[in-house]
């Protein structure tokens, strides 16, 4: 779907942020490979939902277990507001996933695993950001 310029805008800034908080994540973070957002810009950034994209599920698991996530999601949410873009809950637009999840539950179809990380919302917009 086509944006408008000014959604444009938006979510280049958007894509800017999370370009900054990959790159970070990839050499900081073990067992991260990518990142992706989905949002409704009608209701933006209320929908905007970040995927963080480990290797295997025990990456994801060890993530939750060290509170990585929790850093995941500050960096992530640092990176927003410096580009104007304030979360009412962080937790709520940053989750989880691997690739081995996909692969078993989507035979690695990440288009259609994605759709049903957004919520009663029409995804406008899905980019990805792999190292």
């Amino acid at each position: 779907m086509k944006l408008n310029k000014t959604t444009q805008k938006i979510d280049n800034n958007v894509c800017k942020a999370l370009t900054i908080a990959c790159e970070e994540f990839t050499t900081e973070v073990d067992g991260f490979c990518w990142l992706t957002h989905r949002a409704n810009y009608t209701n933006f950034p209320a929908s905007l939902i970040v995927t963080c994209v480990f290797d295997i599920d025990a990456e994801v698991i060890t993530a939750k277990a060290q509170k990585v996530d929790d850093r995941l999601r500050d960096v992530i949410q640092q990176q927003l507001l410096k580009v104007g873009i304030v979360l009412k809950n962080v937790r709520h637009n940053v989750h989880l996933d691997s690739e081995e999840s996909c692969l078993r539950e989507h035979s690695g179809q990440w288009p259609e695993r994605l759709k049903l990380r957004v919520d009663k919302q029409k995804p406008t917009k899905s980019n990805n950001f792999r190292r």
